[in-house]
């Protein structure tokens, strides 16, 4: 460097500084391509439905009930049957309630095997690894 002398016998040094720019780029190291593919396949789905039916069981009960004798009601019974009274008036000389009959009805479980086809998908992905591209390290960019 050379010294500058100022016309009053002063020396100027010149100072010099050196300034850092940090850059970043994106290099390409190597590439992958994924496949995603889909399987479809038929099962047969076995399980045991449970359904419920009624019986009915018609019983001749007959019998004429006595002179102020409240009429029955339904009812059930311990077994879980439910009892339903069905009453009739015949006409005599006077009215009476008959007790004709009883419906006696109980539910019944049934079980009963199903098969049935459902379709099932099932996915997989095949990773592939690929060299990088020939273009060399991509496009340089600073951040």
């Amino acid at each position: 460097m050379e010294k500058l002398e100022d016309t009053a016998g002063e020396a100027v040094l010149p100072l010099v500084e050196e300034a850092l720019r940090v850059g970043k780029r994106r290099v390409e190291t190597g590439r992958v391509r994924v496949s995603v593919s889909t399987e479809v396949q038929e099962q047969v789905v076995r399980e045991t439905l449970r359904s419920e039916r009624a019986e009915l069981e018609r019983v001749p009960v007959g019998r004429e009930l006595a002179e102020g004798e409240p009429a029955p009601t339904m009812r059930q019974e311990p077994d879980g049957t439910v009892v339903v009274p069905v009453l009739e008036e015949v006409l005599v000389i006077e009215r009476r309630l008959v007790l004709k009959e009883e419906i006696r009805m109980r539910l019944v479980a049934v079980d009963e095997a199903v098969e049935q086809p459902v379709a099932v998908r099932r996915q997989r992905a095949s990773v592939e690894r690929l060299p990088p591209s020939p273009a060399g390290n991509g496009p340089e960019r600073d951040r």
